[in-house]
């Protein structure tokens, strides 16, 4: 199984209104349906680790762009 995401605050509220929700239906009986809920939750997981995913490419080409960028100002400095 992969690792867990970081998550952000809203999400965290998020997924344990839903696990309250299944607990909730939990009480019912074993027979009850918690399909819906479930997906909710791996939707938000899903979500999670595309953003930390996007946010990892973001700070890569960020720090590419400042490597390049200081490469420049020092050819500039030496003329």
């Amino acid at each position: 199984m992969a690792k867990d995401p970081k998550f952000t605050p809203r999400e965290v509220a998020q997924i344990g209104w839903y696990t309250a929700r299944m607990a909730k239906r939990g009480i019912a009986g074993e027979n009850v349906h918690l399909g819906d809920l479930e997906r909710k939750v791996d939707r938000i997981i899903d979500g999670a680790r595309e953003r930390e995913e996007r946010q990892a490419a973001e700070q890569a080409a960020a720090e590419k762009a400042a490597l390049k960028n200081r490469a420049k100002n020092a050819r500039n400095v030496r003329k």
